[in-house]
């Protein structure tokens, strides 16, 4: 397995491309075809935990998927989107926010079902999600957040 200090020796456009590699890889579930295919992680907010967020490992043709940039869960304009700065859901200052570090309020991810797989949070205290590939977005935000656009082309 590559370490992190492995990563940072890496000149920055190779650092890059294996980042986005790793992300689309484990959002795929980490696996190849001919094992079981993840379940689309569903996104939900709010206070009750009753707001769709979109969809978290959804392909950005999929208008409920957060990478969708013209779908309603993947703008970076509307403030009830995960990636808006300044918006309720998407700023790392507010408490209904998976970016906020020390929030208890962020957003819970479920599957169809409404089986719970934690929370999307950065905050390792709360009920943190345990799927490799949301923590992998959660512990890279500052990158994902600067290059939304081009991780956003893997989907």
């Amino acid at each position: 397995m590559t370490t992190l200090t492995d990563l940072m020796r890496l000149p920055g456009t190779l650092r890059r491309l294996y980042a986005i590699w790793a992300m689309a890889f484990l959002l795929t579930g980490g696996t190849d075809s001919a094992q079981a295919q993840a379940p689309k992680y569903l996104l939900y907010g709010g206070k009750d935990q009753n707001v769709f967020l979109g969809c978290l490992n959804c392909s950005r043709f999929d208008s409920s998927s957060i990478w969708n940039q013209l779908g309603p869960h993947g703008s970076e304009f509307d403030n009830a989107t995960i990636w808006s700065k300044t918006g309720i859901y998407g700023s790392p200052y507010q408490e209904l926010s998976p970016w906020h570090p020390h929030s208890f309020e962020g957003p819970e991810v479920r599957d169809k079902n409404g089986k719970s797989y934690g929370k999307f949070t950065r905050n390792p205290f709360d009920d943190q999600t345990k799927v490799e590939s949301l923590l992998w977005i959660l512990n890279n935000y500052d990158y994902v957040i600067t290059n939304l656009s081009a991780v956003r082309q893997r989907y």
